[in-house]
């Protein structure tokens, strides 16, 4: 594998339902999330509804779009039931390993690079979580986790596009406040997790495949983990989204503020001694006020995705959320947000 630095787009709302980026298939039932439309629309009908959404959302020329765009990697997250009735209990959830594979077909006649996410957030209250069996306590599905992994690992080991393997999405883990602890699993639980998973991982695929651990929001936590002989490739994902942050001001300044939280956080990260990736960013700014134009903050949004792109040039890689939305949404969709910025400024 290059080791040029991955600059991508993610996939979702492909593979994992994402009702803010398909929001047509969720429309009709009521539902927010998986779980409760299988509930309301009934196992064949939702089937039928899956299967017609992964057919046509992301295709073969998408990904030949990607890579003419300047881009040279995809991150694509996968469900826990992937593999449906061949892995660990996929209850009424429709695999998607066909996808996956075709998802590896069309990134090796491009040499695009292909990095595979397990959508699981452990400790968070995600919609993705909710899906997995005995989901109320990280303990009961981690031996999960990890077989799906290394069910993907060997599936996919020989193949020149793959580029590495996260071996969950956004988890959350507890932090003590005083006397109290906020919800989430306990650091070193996540820890004993990620040494399973790159264990398995490397037997199913060898030393070659990137293994890439969340920082759980916590990109402190990290330092000198993993990061000794015993383990070779392993990388550390930060999400620098800021759209819920709060700022004093707006405006230019107030972007400067935030690029600011992005760059103390990518700090904080390499002082794990890891390669750190951005595996999550956006334009979504937290603030708007009635005297800002659209085009106004449309261009305060340029400014703030220049700023991002100068604080993440010395990362390993990043990837921005995400390539496609059904209702183009300009400050998540890649075709949109990124389609007035040059590909030398990509690259």
């Amino acid at each position: 594998m290059s080791d040029r630095a991955l600059h991508g787009v993610n996939l979702s709302g492909w593979l994992t339902l994402e009702p803010w980026v398909s929001p047509v298939l969720f429309a009709d039932s009521g539902a927010l999330d998986e779980e409760s439309l299988v509930r309301s629309l009934g196992k064949r009908h939702y089937r039928d509804l899956v299967s017609e959404h992964r057919a046509d959302f992301i295709k073969q020329a998408d990904f030949v779009h990607i890579a003419a765009r300047g881009f040279n990697a995809v991150r694509l997250p996968v469900p826990w039931y992937v593999f449906g009735d061949d892995g660990p209990e996929a209850g009424p959830f429709l695999g998607c390993i066909d996808k996956v594979d075709k998802a590896f077909d069309w990134a090796d006649e491009i040499s695009l690079n292909l990095v595979l996410v397990l959508d699981i957030a452990p400790g968070s209250a995600s919609d993705q979580t909710s899906l997995v069996r005995n989901h109320d306590d990280f303990s009961h599905y981690r031996n999960d986790m990890v077989s799906v992994l290394g069910m993907l690992a060997k599936r996919y080991a020989t193949r020149a596009s793959f580029a590495g393997i996260e071996v969950a999405d956004s988890p959350a883990v507890q932090v003590r406040h005083g006397l109290t602890l906020t919800d989430g699993v306990p650091i070193h639980r996540l820890r004993n997790y990620y040494r399973d998973a790159y264990d398995t991982i490397r037997q199913e695929a060898g030393d070659d495949v990137r293994v890439i651990i969340p920082d759980a929001g916590e990109p402190a936590s990290w330092r000198h983990f993993m990061a000794h002989d015993r383990y070779k490739n392993v990388w550390l994902d930060c999400h620098l989204y800021h759209y819920t942050d709060g700022v004093k001001t707006a405006g230019p300044s107030g972007v400067r503020s935030l690029v600011n939280k992005s760059q103390k956080s990518l700090r904080a990260a390499r002082r794990s001694g890891l390669p750190v990736m951005v595996g999550k960013w956006s334009a979504a700014l937290p603030f708007s006020d009635s005297m800002t134009t659209p085009e106004g903050r449309i261009a305060l949004e340029r400014v703030y995705i220049s700023e991002q792109l100068n604080a993440f040039k010395n990362c390993d890689g990043w990837f921005y959320q995400t390539w496609k939305t059904d209702g183009k949404l300009s400050s998540w969709d890649a075709r949109i947000s990124l389609a007035s910025f040059e590909r030398r400024m990509l690259a």
